[in-house]
């Protein structure tokens, strides 16, 4: 079932509008989810659109639902506050599009159209998303992120979960049950067993026990990504970024009992987790512990991408939708920072002829690259290859794992002159030989760019090529002067990494 396109904002100008300044399309979110209320803005390339604005409020709508079946007015009227100071913000930034939708809180609730009706005189237009409307938009936010994704989403809310089965690009199956993060406690209250008996009944009676096995089981929500937060603190994980990060059933279940003898105030002192998250991590982590044993899946892995980004997702063209999230994001940030909007392809293609055994994994992760090459260029001199590293592993990329970070964040920290050595902690997040050849891109990177002075010309009629012992540089002979003392340097520092000697070439 695709959802229906971003629906345009019912806004005028902003009284703040800068005359004369064209403003980028921007198209926003606001998530009136079961705990949290958001406004994410989004601007930038189709295929992966940069985070411009994010904000939420754990309004926590669904609190009182499992004892009244009603939002209480506390919540109601964080809620309010919430969506009036949204909508203010979408229309100040000029929001071209704005979907605004609500989940299983707002569904169930006895005054949920109490609230609906607040959103409408703010000038919200609302959709409210059936279980299955979320399954869905969850499963195609993990897809945008992870292509080749095989395995079930597990999309863990304040008042509902969601299971997707999604493999080839595809989404195959789809169910929501009533087991969201802030409904588990009254469950749980029930007795020794209560909700792993509810979970049990409720997984064998929708026919989806031991459907994960040997599958990966995508966390999304909130409280799952604080679980996989406090692991990566516990274990000293060297690179702090949530998304694709893994664990095991075995180590989540060490995790669960770690967390129910951990001093409260040790958890509040860990960096980026979310005290408002803390009362729930318990629960959270029981569930999910009980849901591997149910679908018999064995890890795990973390997704940023949910239920936000799957709506945008939706409205992509099929053509869009295949773009490789990890080239496309690189390419718009190479453009935005660099010098050449052209270099980075341009690059890729030249350095090619050497790494032409490689398969096709590396080709990506050397392509992408080749497109982030320029990032340093406008930083301190002494530090653009500290920048490199710093936007390899850092940036908000998908479709990329922490191996491939290390190693675009070697070549990068190489070609921007920071040496073949690897930087702490890059050495820690891929194979020593892998990082060398990350390496020798980098040297190879450096030398294009020297050798064209970023430009194009110069690589469109020169290109590299090993042969009888030699890294050869073939040149039109009219284009001899192109190489000077540095870039016989660079020449040579590439091909002593290729163990071969440097020669030039000239031709016609």
């Amino acid at each position: 079932m695709a959802l229906p396109l971003l629906r345009r904002m019912r806004a005028g100008k902003p009284e703040s509008a800068v005359p004369g300044y064209d403003h980028p399309a921007r198209t926003g979110i606001i998530d009136i989810g079961s705990n949290s209320i958001r406004l994410v803005v989004y601007e930038g390339p189709q295929r992966l659109p940069a985070v411009l604005f994010n904000e939420k409020v754990m309004a926590g709508l669904g609190r009182a639902l499992p004892d009244t079946g009603a939002i209480d007015a506390q919540a109601m009227a964080a809620a309010r506050s919430a969506l009036a100071r949204f909508a203010w913000l979408a229309r100040e930034m000029r929001v071209t599009e704005l979907r605004t939708v609500a989940t299983a809180a707002v569904r169930d609730a006895s005054n949920g159209g109490e609230l609906l009706a607040e959103a409408v005189a703010l000038g919200l237009d609302v959709e409210l998303l059936s279980g299955e409307d979320e399954a869905f938009a969850s499963g195609m936010g993990v897809l945008s992120a992870f292509p080749e994704a095989d395995g079930i989403v597990g999309d863990l809310g304040g008042g509902s979960l969601e299971l997707v089965r999604i493999v080839a690009g595809a989404i195959t199956d789809r169910i929501s049950f009533p087991l969201g993060v802030l409904r588990l406690a009254a469950i749980r209250a029930k007795g020794k067993g209560a909700m792993e008996r509810r979970v049990a009944k409720l997984v064998r009676d929708a026919g989806w026990q031991g459907r994960g096995k040997d599958l990966p089981f995508y966390l999304v929500g909130g409280s799952w990504r604080a679980l996989a937060r406090l692991d990566m603190h516990l274990t000293g994980y060297p690179l702090p970024v949530i998304h694709g990060y893994s664990m095991t059933a075995d180590e989540l279940s060490r995790l669960t009992r770690t967390l129910a003898h951990i001093d409260r105030s040790k958890l509040k002192a860990i960096t980026n987790l979310s005290s408002a998250r803390l009362p729930t991590l318990n629960d959270a982590a029981a569930l999910l512990v009980t849901l591997l044993h149910q679908l018999d899946s064995t890890v795990t892995i973390a997704s940023s991408f949910g239920l936000r980004e799957g709506l945008l997702f939706t409205r992509l063209s099929q053509t869009a939708r295949r773009e490789d999230p990890l080239i496309s994001a690189a390419r718009d940030e190479g453009q935005r920072i660099g010098r050449f909007a052209e270099h980075g392809d341009l690059l890729d293609a030249w350095i090619a002829p050497l790494f032409a055994a490689e398969g096709a994994d590396l080709a990506r992760l050397r392509h992408a690259a080749c497109l982030l090459a320029d990032v340093g260029w406008r930083a301190n001199p002494e530090f653009r290859a500290e920048r490199g590293v710093d936007i390899a592993l850092h940036g908000n990329w998908v479709g990329i794992d922490a191996r491939g970070r290390g190693m675009i964040a070697q070549a990068l920290f190489t070609c921007l002159g920071g040496g073949t050595e690897s930087p702490d902690p890059v050495g820690r997040l891929a194979p020593h030989d892998e990082l060398a050849l990350a390496a020798r891109w980098g040297l190879a990177i450096r030398l294009g760019q020297r050798l064209s002075g970023g430009i194009a010309a110069p690589l469109e009629r020169t290109r590299l090529a090993i042969d009888a012992g030699e890294l050869h540089l073939i040149a039109p002979a009219a284009d001899a002067g192109l190489y000077g003392e540095a870039v016989e340097r660079r020449h040579k520092a590439l091909a002593g990494a290729f163990s071969l000697a440097e020669g030039l070439k000239l031709v016609g």
